[in-house]
């Protein structure tokens, strides 16, 4: 059996991932973390979900619990998933990130403190989402060219970070298919006499409204025709499946930075 311990029980996402893994055998949660001052400190994790008592307790102190657990799961914000990283990899303990806005420089801390320990960090745990990703580049390679690139995502008003991390994942893996510069290729916004449209570049626009879980577009558009590619998150309950099945996977795994590609056998397909 994997225990598991939860970050940001008290959230949608990890409330949710909490409520799936009591329902399953191969998986228990043993802890539950919280900021500190959150009402649920202290409480039984079942009581705090309006379910029988687990005797696990909440907490605000990761240090403190992980020793239970064989992988941690966390969906809170890039900066406090560094410091959790950072407390797993001291304890050799393994964990699952699906937290979005890493900065270049973020990501390479993470890859370090990935050395000592082994973590999925991946901005979209969607199986649908990482599929598609596959299906991008393969199709990126044989568009190539004669086809102008634009990435639309639309998430709900609370969502902090712009673009989204699964938008930007998917701009990367198609401008490296095409031999592009990200950095110098990508236009976030038009507006005025912008004049024509370049040949390279990647257009990635953001939308936030009401309380859409999460869309992604991409178009590939030629002339007389275009391709379009669309998934739609209806639930979290993608999300939380993902993670779930990244934190079974994980255990087994050796020291390193994985993401979704490699969970589900897909880096190295064509």
């Amino acid at each position: 059996m994997v225990k598991v311990i939860v970050t940001g029980a008290g959230g949608k996402m990890g409330s949710r991932i909490i409520g799936m893994i009591s329902a399953m055998e191969e998986l228990r949660v043993v802890g539950a973390i919280e900021v500190k001052g959150h009402p649920i400190i202290g409480r039984d994790l079942g009581h705090s979900l309006g379910a029988g008592r687990t005797g696990a307790l909440v907490s605000d102190s990761l240090a403190d619990c992980i020793d239970q657990a064989d992988v941690v799961i966390d969906f809170t914000d890039h900066e406090a998933s560094l410091t959790y990283l950072k407390i797993a990899s001291e304890k050799n303990r393994a964990i699952v990130i699906g937290s979005t806005g890493f900065t270049a420089e973020e990501m390479a801390t993470a890859r370090r403190l990935a050395e000592k320990t082994r973590c999925v960090l991946s901005p979209n745990m969607s199986v649908g989402v990482n599929v598609m990703l596959k299906v991008l580049e393969y199709c990126a390679g044989i568009l190539y060219e004669d086809y102008d690139v634009e990435i639309v995502e639309a998430h709900h008003h609370l969502k902090k970070d712009a673009p989204s991390g699964t938008a930007m994942q998917m701009a990367r893996v198609i401008a490296g298919r095409l031999g592009r510069d990200l950095d110098k290729e990508a236009v976030y916004e038009r507006r005025g006499m912008i004049g024509e449209r370049t040949r390279r570049e990647i257009g990635i626009q953001t939308i936030r409204a009401g309380d859409i879980v999460g869309e992604h577009t991409v178009i590939f558009g030629g002339i007389g025709e275009r391709l379009e590619f669309i998934h739609r998150a209806q639930s979290r309950d993608n999300f939380a499946k993902g993670a779930i099945r990244a934190a079974q996977w994980i255990v087994k795994q050796k020291n390193g930075l994985y993401d979704m590609q490699d969970v589900l056998g897909l880096r190295d397909s064509r």
